[in-house]
């Protein structure tokens, strides 16, 4: 009987163990998902708090299994390119190297995941190589730059023309020489992006997401945040308007840059635009909704229910987008028409786009929920053993 208590024992252990492995792996690919969409967004507070989130996951891997090593080079990678210009950030036991030299190593890691590989990777490798040194040379560390180049390149054939302009550039202490102005940072950046939006169209599916969705439907959250953002549309339009045109005005070029200085004195603003071009578009869709109603009715307007919005939406569902007549008997609506059901939809469509954001703050909670909760259970087992 003992025997069997400490089989089935360990058949739970076994059980928690894999699950928990599975939930690990659900979290690692949302945080990666969420890091290389901050990426390319260049949303720098976003990305750093992401990049905290998959830092945690990673180290908290025992090992790291097949199909999640490209996820985490990957996360590694943009985290080092991110500080690319920071000499200060070390990310190995070495301190002499610096954070792209970091970066190319990991290059070289993701580089083995891929089945195939074309311009871009080389492009890639390249740019890098060619950054790890005019960095060192932006800061006029020409004998660091020199000891990087001995370091970075090998003695194959392929790498020696590279390697000795890289030299000879060294050699005039010019950190503005063509070759590194052509290819700078700013096209690194750009090129990484090309890279990451590609692995984004590959690995679209992510359940943590998927789950969120539904939970947000389910509850029916975008009602509730639509509900709050118009009550004070009215009020704020004017000045909203005045805001977005002068922001406009003063933001400078962009680049293809991640600049975390630059980013923290706009993160304010951006959000602020961002919340100012929701109220907008949701009051000029009111306003042209009741235009719409005034016509075709004559009567005041009747505002939309929760519940005839799931009717809308479970009717395009079963009847499909354009089929308002249909929809509009078997819905069992109030007083409304195929113009209004047609009206609504676009409505509906329309503020869908415009809750992206709230709803990537709401997967975020989950998501750290998550890791909260599978480190709290770590500790409590240590803590029973």
């Amino acid at each position: 009987m003992a025997a069997e208590g400490d089989c089935a024992s360990g058949d739970r252990v076994a059980l928690a163990a894999a699950t928990e492995a599975v939930a690990a792996g659900w979290v690692l690919e949302l945080s990666c998902c969420r890091l290389c969409r901050h990426f390319v967004e260049g949303r720098a507070a976003e990305f750093r708090r992401w990049r905290a989130v998959a830092q945690a996951v990673i180290n908290g891997f025992s090992e790291i299994a097949t199909h999640q090593k490209k996820m985490v080079y990957l996360c590694q990678l943009l985290i080092r390119i991110a500080n690319g210009k920071k000499l200060e950030c070390n990310f190995e036991e070495d301190p002499r190297i610096s954070p792209l030299e970091s970066a190319l190593s990991y290059w070289t890691l993701l580089e083995r995941e891929e089945s195939k590989f074309d311009k871009l990777h080389e492009d890639i490798r390249r740019l890098i190589q060619i950054q790890v040194v005019a960095v060192h040379m932006e800061k006029r560390y020409f004998k660091e730059a020199a000891e990087v180049l001995e370091r970075m390149f090998t003695d194959s054939e392929s790498d020696k023309p590279l390697r000795v302009k890289l030299a000879t550039i060294i050699k005039s202490k010019d950190p503005y020489i063509p070759l590194l102005q052509s290819f700078n940072y700013d096209l690194l950046i750009s090129k990484v992006k090309s890279y990451v939006e590609r692995f984004m169209k590959e690995n679209e599916k992510n359940f943590l997401l998927q789950a969120a969705m539904e939970q947000v439907e389910s509850k029916g959250l975008e009602a509730v945040v639509l509900q709050n953002i118009t009550v004070n549309a009215s009020e704020e339009e004017e000045n909203d308007l005045e805001t977005t045109q002068r922001f406009t005005e003063e933001q400078p070029s962009t680049t293809n840059q991640l600049p975390e200085d630059a980013a923290k004195s706009r993160r304010h603003s951006m959000r602020k635009l961002r919340a100012r071009s929701v109220l907008q578009t949701l009051n000029s869709l009111q306003n042209v909704e009741e235009v719409v109603d005034s016509q075709t009715s004559g009567r005041r307007r009747q505002p939309w229910t929760l519940e005839e919005d799931k009717k809308l939406k479970s009717g395009v569902r079963k009847f499909g987008v354009g089929n308002w007549a249909k929809i509009l008997v078997h819905g069992d609506f109030n007083n409304r028409t195929s113009v209004m059901l047609k009206d609504r939809w676009r409505t509906l469509s329309k503020i869908k786009i415009k809750l992206k954001y709230q709803k990537e703050d709401y997967f975020e909670i989950i998501s750290i929920s998550i890791i909260a909760v599978t480190i709290l259970q770590k500790r409590m087992e240590k803590i029973r053993k």
